[in-house]
């Protein structure tokens, strides 16, 4: 009986002995799968990801860095704080470009950048300023001009254009100032307004600029350019007033008006924008529809931005400081 049970037991531990093995064998091999499976996980890549469409970070009028030629829409779904913002920020990018923006119709009182304002319609500021030292001259005073014969007001007013109908406009304001106003300019947006010829545009010109009273001036240049920076869809003048008008203080809106008109006339042309001189184009949502090549687009800036003459005979002191050049009178070169 011992004798049997002695053999058992060493069956029972040779059968061990060969199982374990084999239990070893396939535990390290399970190990190497699973080992092999997490390698595999790890070195798979992950997709690359998506490139995105931007606008150079940072481009100055003096074309510092040749800017990505790229499209980018930074307005997709912007909220109206993020607008405010970008508002906010264009507009300081533009007062460092432009510190001596300023109107640049020539005048000496609030007479004279009413009736110059009225006669900048359908023509250049240089085109008026060339033409109304020859008025002021002779008809110093809104009395003077309104006593004046049409007729010789005509023939120097003919250079602006429409000279005709501007003759009726500024012999009629100036009757309208002599009887109704003591022969002053009056400060109030809704006297301005009822002056013949004088609209909310020109009347935020003087008011801005000859009171030192905060306004708009709503441009063909102001126009185009909020319309490109989607700061507003509007067409219609009085509402682009409204609605860019909100974006910012009130204490701004003069300022502002220049900073967007000189960027309009120097930089963000109507038919061939000079994208790739421009320093704001990393906020600009139309980036990319005027020239991106810096060297092409340096050649499309107009006035001192292109190294050229301004629009004023006398422009302010700050603005020749600043590389400005006074035009030429009427009739030079």
């Amino acid at each position: 009986m011992a004798k049997k049970a002695t053999a058992v037991a060493k069956k029972a531990t040779a059968a061990a002995k060969k199982a374990a093995p084999a239990a070893v064998k396939k535990t390290a091999a399970a190990a190497k799968k699973t080992a092999g499976a997490g390698k595999s996980a790890a070195v798979k890549k992950a997709p690359p990801p998506k490139k995105q469409l931007v606008a150079p970070k940072k481009a100055t009028a003096a074309v510092r860095a040749a800017p990505v030629k790229t499209v980018v829409k930074p307005v997709e779904g912007e909220s109206r704080t993020a607008l405010v913002r970008r508002a906010r920020r264009i507009n300081r990018e533009l007062a460092e470009v432009f510190p001596y923006a300023h109107p640049e119709l020539d005048f000496e009182n609030p007479f004279q950048l009413v009736v110059a304002t009225v006669l900048s319609a359908q023509t250049t500021d240089l085109r008026v300023n060339q033409t109304t030292p020859a008025l002021f001259a002779r008809y110093p005073t809104p009395e003077d001009l309104a006593a004046a014969n049409p007729e010789e007001v005509e023939e120097i007013l003919r250079p602006t254009g429409f000279f005709r109908a501007k003759t009726k406009s500024v012999i009629g304001l100036s009757k309208a100032l002599t009887e109704d106003f003591g022969g002053e300019v009056p400060g109030r947006l809704e006297d301005l307004v009822k002056l013949p010829g004088v609209g909310r545009k020109t009347a935020f010109v003087v008011l801005g600029n000859a009171f030192g009273r905060p306004g708009i001036t709503v441009d063909t240049h102001f126009q185009r350019l909020v319309r490109r920076w989607r700061w507003t869809a509007e067409t219609d003048p009085d509402k682009i007033e409204a609605a860019v008008g909100a974006l910012f203080p009130k204490s701004d809106w003069t300022d502002l008006s220049h900073h967007v008109i000189w960027h309009g006339r120097r930089i963000c042309h109507a038919r061939k924008p000079a994208c790739g001189a421009c320093p704001i184009a990393p906020l600009c949502p139309a980036y990319g529809e005027g020239e991106t090549d810096p060297e092409k687009a340096r050649k499309l800036l107009k006035y001192e931005k292109g190294g050229l003459p301004g629009q004023r005979l006398k422009p302010p002191q700050a603005y020749l400081d600043a590389g400005g050049r006074p035009a030429p009178p009427l009739g030079a070169g």
